[in-house]
């Protein structure tokens, strides 16, 4: 009977993931769902062929330098890879996919919602409400910024950045973008590309940021590219804490130049920022973005089919 790959799963999945992985691979996995140091990953690259592994994980150059041999591939459950120094994977012959696609849907509701909720004010409302301090009502009272008929800045139109695009469309704002690369007239729709990222900024009623971290986009948000932005934007961030200058956002939301913000990634993960705690005026989710049982499980099952292939020794599709 031929001998079953060992899988290192490194984060407690979906039950439907891990069930279809039992029965093709022999398991090493992480009931109590513990986050793993550097020194517990190199060590376990020694006792498996391959590690089904997510953001938690961090592949440096100094990790990947003492990776085992016998360790083959790394099947990300995520469709980013900062965490992961590809060079020198790649350098060591070590294969790396991620989960494109499926998890597109989850994350662009979650932007609309911080994006719904930092207009309207959905965290000081619910504070008044939920304090049981709501004793008073007029018409300037709570009011926000109207999402209809605004524009609607997106800072990398991919697959995300596409569903959020339509989302925004049913809402009825006006869609800009900028893009390494115009996207096709079908796929563009009625969007309004822009050249370069100030002309973007400038008409940029809300900005949502949809681009992977990439050593030219960290830091991309900074006091400048704030600056440029209408006074009183919306900013949202559904996409890497990396590529924001969390300062800089700070100072925006101080001066009004941000009139509200919408985050569900930061710089430090987890913990996040608590200077932003002191905003009212700033809604934050952790990271839960793709957090929906239907997008956990077909993140699994896209990793897997990503194994399936390397172990038939095929190439897997979505290799990085």
């Amino acid at each position: 009977m031929p001998v079953k790959p060992v899988v290192w799963i490194t984060r407690n999945l979906s039950t439907a993931t891990l069930d279809r992985a039992a029965r093709t691979y022999d398991l090493v996995v992480n009931p109590a769902d513990e986050l793993h140091s550097s020194e517990e990953i190199i060590k376990m690259s020694a006792k498996v062929d391959a590690i089904l592994a997510c953001h938690s994980e961090v592949f440096s150059a100094d990790v990947v330098g003492q990776l085992d041999p016998r360790l083959k591939i790394i099947a990300n459950h995520s469709v980013g890879v900062d965490h992961c120094d590809l060079g020198a994977l790649h350098a060591r012959g070590i294969v790396v996919t991620n989960t494109p696609d499926v998890l597109s849907d989850a994350t662009a509701e979650i932007t609309m919602l911080l994006l719904l909720g930092a207009a309207r004010r959905a965290v000081e409302g619910d504070g008044i409400v939920r304090s049981g301090n709501w004793n008073f009502w007029s018409p300037s009272f709570m009011v926000g910024k109207q999402v209809s008929g605004q524009i609607l800045g997106i800072i990398g139109m991919g697959r995300v950045g596409q569903v959020m695009a339509k989302r925004a469309r049913g809402f009825g704002m006006q869609v800009h973008y900028f893009n390494r690369s115009r996207l096709p007239e079908n796929v563009e729709l009625d969007a309004i590309y822009h050249q370069d990222l100030p002309s973007l900024l400038r008409v940029s009623d809300f900005l949502s940021l949809h681009c992977p971290a990439t050593p030219e986009t960290t830091g991309l948000m900074n006091s400048e590219n704030f600056d440029l932005l209408p006074d009183g934007a919306i900013f949202v961030n559904t996409a890497r804490g990396a590529l924001v200058h969390e300062n800089a956002l700070l100072a925006a939301l101080d001066s009004g130049k941000v009139a509200a913000a919408g985050l569900d990634c930061f710089a430090n993960e987890p913990g996040g920022n608590p200077a932003f705690a002191k905003y009212d005026n700033v809604f934050m989710l952790p990271h839960i973005g793709s957090a929906t049982r239907q997008t956990r499980d077909a993140m699994g099952f896209r990793a897997l089919d990503n194994l399936d292939m390397f172990f038939a020794g095929n190439i897997p599709k979505d290799t990085v």
